[in-house]
């Protein structure tokens, strides 16, 4: 696979959330489907983040994490497994829907995960794919949870271990984590917070969702005037302010948000203009790293959403957020 498929994949999987999925077209969510089931059993080209103990420890990726090891990468191959549990499960009568079963059964076995596995719980990888593959991981599992199908049901159970020791993992580093990671990229806090949030509401895991939710306002519900002036960066596919707000709207109820986002992102407009957020330019679409920011319109507009629904309907600014988001998404979705 290309970079700019590589690229278009990244773009989709996040442009595919629930607000956003109903407004696409068949075409395109076939378009979707096989861009999905073309990769996450193609292993090569590969990137792999692995830390080797010794000689044994070389291996290619599909004996490393036979779960994961398409699409690039290991979050990659996660969250375009998501996005197949996803399209399965809102389209069960669609053509795409045998191949996608089969694909999942594919890999989601009980051998595969069990290597799976061995290899997260090395004593050396502790902090392997933390936070951002391990919150699509969430992601991935908490389509599952949420979804009422056999199917969805023996998936579940089979990645059950995976996901117990992910959120272990996640509680641990959590307890220490003294300051949040405020950067454009995969480490970004904010953005794998949200996700953790969403995973514990849909696996009813309170004890998870209480120790994210008093971290995220520990870390973010003091800050004022976000420097949303200075983004992009050059290879971001995330926004740091967008997401810190999008984080927000999750914990405090309508009002309190309203209030909270009136200091930290103080110049949002009033009167509908949706020209107030640039879109974001890709100058080479076939380099890996800078095609991030056809992702960054694409998670700002999901994020953009995400804030307008946390606002009371009445609010002033949400028709510029919406406007905004809409703007964002169809440059995005168009480089896909």
């Amino acid at each position: 696979m290309n970079l700019k498929l590589l690229a278009g994949l990244m773009v989709l999987v996040v442009s595919v959330q629930p607000h956003s999925l109903t407004a696409s077209t068949p075409a395109e969510i076939e378009r979707f489907a096989n861009l999905a089931l073309a990769c996450v059993h193609e292993e090569y080209p590969n990137k792999i983040s692995h830390v080797l103990s010794g000689d044994q420890d070389v291996a290619p990726p599909r004996e490393l994490t036979p779960v994961f090891y398409g699409c690039f990468d290991w979050h990659s191959s996660v969250h375009g497994h998501w996005l197949l549990v996803r399209l399965l499960r809102l389209y069960p009568d669609a053509g795409f829907a045998p191949a996608i079963e089969a694909a999942l059964d594919k890999s989601f076995s009980a051998e595969n995960v069990a290597v799976e596995l061995g290899y997260v719980t090395h004593e050396q990888r502790a902090s392997f794919e933390r936070p951002y593959g391990v919150a699509w991981l969430l992601q991935l599992t908490a389509e599952l949870h949420e979804w009422d199908d056999p199917r969805a049901k023996r998936w579940l159970n089979t990645l059950t271990p995976l996901e117990t020791v992910l959120v272990e993992n996640t509680q641990t580093w959590l307890g220490k984590l003294a300051y949040p990671i405020r950067i454009g990229e995969h480490a970004q806090t904010a953005f794998a917070f949200g996700l953790f949030l969403d995973y514990a509401e849909a696996a009813g895991n309170t004890g998870f969702r209480q120790l994210v939710a008093n971290r995220s306002k520990q870390f973010y519900l003091g800050d004022r005037d976000c420097p949303l002036a200075y983004e992009p960066g050059g290879q971001d596919f995330l926004s740091p302010c967008l997401a810190e707000a999008d984080l927000m709207r999750r914990l405090l109820p309508a009002a309190d948000f309203a209030f909270w986002l009136t200091d930290f992102l103080p110049g949002l407009p009033t009167d509908g203009n949706g020209n107030w957020l640039p879109l974001a330019i890709v100058t080479d679409p076939t380099d890996g790293k800078l095609a991030h920011l056809d992702g960054l319109n694409i998670s700002r507009a999901w994020m953009l959403e995400g804030i307008a629904s946390g606002l009371p309907p009445q609010d002033v600014r949400r028709p510029a957020l919406l406007n905004a988001a809409a703007a964002h998404k169809e440059s995005g979705l168009a480089s896909v």
